[in-house]
């Protein structure tokens, strides 16, 4: 432990430590990296973040470094391997919803020239802040969360309620939501 003050969720241990000091909250325009919080997020739901970060590098592997190109072109046999796979979560229909998401991905990717452009363009290209000084004074869904979650579904996405949807606002940095006193607001 350091003597940083931290967001108190992340003090469980150095894999959340490691993870909230270097990657959540920072905007994220990549493509690349914007799918791959897309996909992790998508397993979260109804699980803990921690158990889907504790398997990351075994989701990287076995989703192929999360190339959108390669999981939307997924064969059944491919499906039926990674639902065997005890590296990641095994939920077949997550597992099937990643292709159907790597699809959806790449038709916004056409329409709108990245789906950086069209995510972030729901923030006006910039992060909320949120400045909580609690915990308690950051929510699990807000109103534009709700709105993505509806454009994302009209799109194809699945497993995108508004929940996952502001988990991924938050790790890929659209919405900051680090405590007042965390020092990555110094």
């Amino acid at each position: 432990m350091s003597d940083k003050i931290r967001c108190s969720w992340c003090e469980k241990d150095d894999l959340y430590r490691n993870y909230h000091d270097n990657e959540w909250g920072k905007p994220v325009y990549d493509d690349a990296t914007i799918f791959e919080f897309l996909i992790l997020e998508t397993f979260q739901a109804g699980l803990s973040w921690y158990t889907v970060l504790a398997k990351r590098e075994n989701f990287r592997k076995a989703f192929d470094n999360f190339n959108v190109e390669k999981i939307a072109n997924y064969s059944q046999k491919k499906l039926d391997e990674l639902a065997e796979n005890s590296g990641i979560i095994r939920n077949k229909l997550k597992i099937k919803a990643t292709v159907s998401n790597a699809q959806a991905f790449i038709k916004v990717q056409e329409e709108f020239g990245s789906f950086s452009k069209y995510i972030w363009g729901f923030v006006g290209g910039k992060p909320i802040d949120n400045k909580p000084a609690t915990l308690s004074d950051v929510p699990a869904t807000t109103k534009l969360s709700d709105e993505i979650s509806i454009d994302l579904k009209k799109k194809g996405f699945i497993f995108v309620g508004s929940t996952v949807v502001y988990a991924h606002m938050q790790a890929t940095g659209m919405v900051n939501d680090h405590l007042l006193d965390c020092w990555t607001r110094k």
